[in-house]
């Protein structure tokens, strides 16, 4: 049997990997002359800047059977990534799978409504293949999310996504759009090299330092995790740090949260306080309505601003696979644990996941489910029924317990230690038999 993988970035090399592993052989469609995806700083599929560095560290980010090298810092830079992804398709002999400057542009089951349908895959330069599997892996960061306003802005504007190096915010009065990860860094930035910085968001946040007492904050998070704390003693045990290392947001002259501690996508960002407090980075309300080079904030302030960047995400989509195939609900497909499709046994998403930590090696699991999982259903191996009765009705509870706030930014998010526990344990049920050879 053969799989065809969408993407040669951080979760199509997993799903190459693991495919293999399976008895599968794959052929891996990547659109840029290299891999490494959303890392490879420089090619046009990468949303990294200069300064990126993981907000994970390294035992959160890595995957889960290949360790980052012992020299590499607690939060790699992107080249490091990148030289630990490259390390990755080596040690696994992955790159000669790899068919690059291969941009697919349609994806299509040749047995519509079967669950064990093949599907063609169709390639930009004509050439169209059969598969019995197809992974899509090709990450969620492509088509950037453009918030809409009133009025009409005069100056210069960007989205995060084509951001790469501070130096034209020199001298000139910048705006950034978002609370993210990303926002929080690009507004770090202007406050060292623009002339004002404002930091627009719809609501507070809770900024967490990358270290605490010591150690990279998420590592602590997990020693919490691994002595079965419950949710409400480590928010009220992280909420106590928070305030001895940051302070309270009242106090630092940040916006106050609207919400309890891990209720949003955890923003970690040591420089936003400090830059904050010292009065290079001004903190602003939501965009109210635009009026030449003046920005108008809700609750009555404004700015006369000259570039404004918009932090604003991405919009999650999947040009080669029609509408229909995708099962969306609530603006995101509606996956079982974002990965298993509902009706078809063979097409399945991987990396469609915002982890409140790393993602390598929840990717690792993803992937090592679905080729178990795709091996067994498609040689009729009675392994398969229990996830495929599961995966009939998609929309179990990726969070751990914790009620994120209401957000588009929220519609993939998966609190990782639960999560990856309901993959090993899938896993596990998978291949607890000795499953047939694949070839044919």
């Amino acid at each position: 049997m053969n799989a065809a993988v969408i993407g040669a970035g951080s979760s199509g090399l997993a799903a190459a990997k693991n495919f293999r592993e399976q008895g599968f052989q794959v052929e891996v469609f990547e659109r840029e002359p290299d891999l490494g995806g959303n890392w490879n700083y420089g090619q046009a599929s990468a949303r990294v800047y200069r300064s990126t560095h993981t907000i994970s560290s390294k035992p959160g980010t890595q995957y889960t059977d290949f360790p980052m090298p012992r020299e590499f810092p607690d939060y790699p830079h992107h080249s490091q990534v990148l030289e630990y992804l490259r390390a990755y398709a080596r040690q696994f002999n992955l790159t000669p799978l790899i068919r690059f400057n291969a941009a697919v542009t349609r994806v299509a089951p040749l047995d519509e409504g079967n669950p064990q349908t093949r599907w063609t895959v169709a390639r930009s330069d004509g050439v169209s293949t059969e598969f019995d599997v197809v992974v899509v892996a090709n990450g969620h960061h492509s088509e950037p999310r453009h918030p809409e306003y009133p009025g009409h802005f005069t100056g210069a504007t960007m989205h995060s996504a084509e951001y790469r190096t501070p130096e034209l915010f020199t001298g000139k009065r910048v705006l950034v759009v978002g609370g993210g990860n990303s926002g929080c860094d690009l507004v770090v930035e202007a406050a060292q090299w623009a002339d004002r910085a404002w930091h627009s968001t719809r609501r507070g946040y809770w900024y967490m330092p990358k270290y605490i007492l010591g150690r990279p904050a998420d590592q602590v998070s997990d020693q919490m995790l691994r002595l079965r704390m419950p949710l409400w003693l480590r928010r009220g045990s992280a909420t106590l740090l928070h305030r001895l290392l940051v302070g309270s947001p009242a106090k630092t002259g940040l916006p106050v949260p609207d919400h309890r501690l891990f209720e949003t996508h955890p923003i970690v960002n040591s420089l936003l306080p400090y830059y904050v407090g010292q009065g290079d980075i001004t903190p602003v309300p939501d965009v109210e309505r635009f009026d030449g080079n003046t920005v108008h904030f809700k609750g009555g302030a404004s700015a006369d601003v000259d570039l404004i960047v918009f932090a604003t995400g991405y919009r999650l989509v999947f040009p080669f696979l029609e509408e229909r195939l995708l099962n969306r609900q609530n603006g995101r497909p509606s996956f079982y644990l974002h990965v298993f499709h509902p009706l078809y046994d063979s097409l399945f998403i991987a990396g469609m996941i915002q982890p409140d930590s790393g993602q390598f090696g929840l990717v690792h699991w993803q992937t090592a489910v679905a080729a178990g999982y795709a091996r067994a259903a498609l040689t009729g191996r009675p392994e398969a029924q229990p996830l495929r009765q599961r995966k009939a009705s998609p929309g179990s509870d990726l969070r751990g317990g914790v009620h994120y706030k209401d957000s588009p930014r929220h519609h993939l998010e998966v609190e990782h230690w639960s999560y990856r526990k309901t993959l090993e344990r899938w896993n596990r049920r998978l291949n607890s038999a000795e499953q047939p050879d694949l070839k044919r």
